[in-house]
């Protein structure tokens, strides 16, 4: 078999991937489509060591090992990622990243001014009870 076929399908995949990385607003598909990247990366390593090793004498089959290694990381990521993606979907209600993007809670500002700023609202509160 030609290196150019898994070397076509892994740009398929590594394609679709990036697509969905970009246009998907739900976390769980952005992590899906992460895999798919990493899964296009993992034939391409597959695909270039048996070519490689089909050239050279020896058979140190270096891609292959290096396959393990990544899906290895990809099954830790993966775990980690959908642990976020469920805490924050507990928390929040929803998994959409767009309404995911301000991740900062709204209190009152701690700083100096602070002190003065309650104060001058609370005037202004006591001005407006005392006109009405």
């Amino acid at each position: 078999m030609h290196l150019a076929y898994p070397a076509v399908l892994s740009a398929l995949l590594f394609c679709t991937g990036l697509y969905g990385v970009l246009a998907r607003r739900n976390a769980i598909l952005v992590l899906m489509s992460v895999e798919l990247m990493l899964n296009a990366v993992n034939l391409n390593l597959v695909a270039f060591d048996v070519w490689l090793s089909k050239t050279a004498e020896e058979t140190l089959h270096s891609g292959q090992a290096l396959t393990l290694f990544t899906i290895a990381i990809a099954a830790a990521e993966i775990g980690i990622g959908l642990a976020i993606v469920l805490a924050v979907h507990r928390n929040r209600g929803t998994a959409d990243i767009d309404k995911l993007r301000d991740t900062s809670e709204r209190h009152a500002p701690d700083g100096p001014d602070s002190d003065a700023l309650a104060a001058e609202q609370s005037g202004e509160a006591q001005k407006a009870e005392a006109t009405a």
